[in-house]
């Protein structure tokens, strides 16, 4: 088992949980809930350790849909939690500071979640989407047996019991990239293979040299949202970077790229149209608009899994390590574009 696979799988942010004041019925107001979340979890299965932490000083009656807001953002639930973290501090917080609502569900912001049971579905159709985009069907997943998907389920729900996690999903067949350069140098060949991708863009026309002077995410409208495939081509004597992939699904911010590239592109636009699930087209959608000569955008940061990698690693060695378990690899990147006058 990968060392670094493990280093994911067992990650944690600290949560310092705050109850909004609007819903404080008692005196004093109740400290916060401190809470080790893990990265490849989701907001919502924390409730049942938050509730009763909060449970006295609650209003009467039955409480709403359970949310939570950062600086007074709310928080989309069916993104995993370390992903919620690496794209909104931009200057990591820790204890990463949250307040949690037990009324008022901004419906008209989040989509209904109606707690375990609503991410638990999230999940699975991110994973039939994942397996769709590797094998060209998702039949391995539609085909688990009750039992395995409990297990698998239970595997991320725990976030720690990884042995179950990888002896489930290996039989879904779900391989995508070979290793490049396994033994730390020389040339190598990169294995063809489709790669799921979800990619959070945040554009800023503001130059910051430190992170803690980055602008603050405050609407999910300045996020753009990209749901491709990368595809990977084998070439003997070069091998595909981080950088290639990232650029490969932005080409309304790099256009420039080879005719390979570009038929990959195409191919990817076409297969985004054919991934079977409504759910993701719900839930996300993309919101990239603007398209910059390549000269005048530059990438100013790229984080998984809590991670900023050097751009010319080789994206095979991060799609077999840092990906999330739905098989989905999530990228954070924020790009300096010019201001629009």
């Amino acid at each position: 088992m990968e060392e670094a696979q493990k280093y994911v799988w067992e990650g944690a942010i600290p949560l310092q949980i705050h109850l909004h004041e609007s819903e404080v019925t008692t005196l004093p107001t109740p400290p916060p809930a401190l809470i080790l979340a893990p990265r490849i979890g989701y907001l919502p299965l924390l409730v049942p350790q938050i509730k009763p932490h909060f449970s006295n000083a609650l209003p009467p009656g039955s409480p709403d849909t359970v949310w939570f807001d950062y600086n007074g953002l709310p928080l989309k639930w069916y993104i995993p939690t370390g992903v919620l973290f690496d794209l909104l501090c931009a200057e990591p917080e820790r204890p990463w500071n949250l307040t949690v609502h037990f009324r008022g569900y901004p419906s008209n912001i989040l989509v209904p979640c109606e707690g375990e049971d609503s991410v638990k579905w999230s999940f699975i159709n991110s994973l039939k989407e994942a397996a769709y985009i590797i094998n060209g069907n998702c039949k391995n997943v539609m085909n688990m047996s009750q039992p395995d998907q409990v297990e698998l389920w239970r595997s991320v729900l725990n976030a720690g019991n990884l042995e179950a996690y990888v002896r489930i999903s290996s039989k879904l067949k779900l391989g995508t990239v070979g290793d490049e350069y396994a033994d730390g140098g020389g040339q190598g060949q990169v294995k063809t293979g489709r790669v799921p991708v979800r990619l959070y863009v945040w554009s800023v026309s503001e130059d910051f040299d430190d992170l803690e002077d980055a602008p603050q995410i405050d609407s999910w409208d300045k996020i753009s949202y990209i749901n491709r495939p990368v595809e990977i081509h084998g070439e003997e004597g070069n091998y595909f970077t981080l950088q290639d992939a990232v650029k490969s699904i932005l080409p309304e911010y790099f256009p420039n790229k080879s005719s390979t590239n570009e038929e990959s592109s195409r191919d990817e636009d076409e297969n985004e149209q054919t991934v079977p699930s409504e759910e993701g087209k719900k839930y996300l959608s993309e919101n990239v608009e603007s398209c910059y000569p390549s000269d005048n955008v530059e990438i100013k940061l790229v984080r998984i899994q809590g991670i900023e990698p050097k751009m010319e690693i080789p994206f095979s060695w991060v799609v077999k390590n840092l990906t999330n378990p739905e098989h989905y690899l999530h990228i954070c990147v924020c790009l300096k574009v010019p201001q629009v006058l």
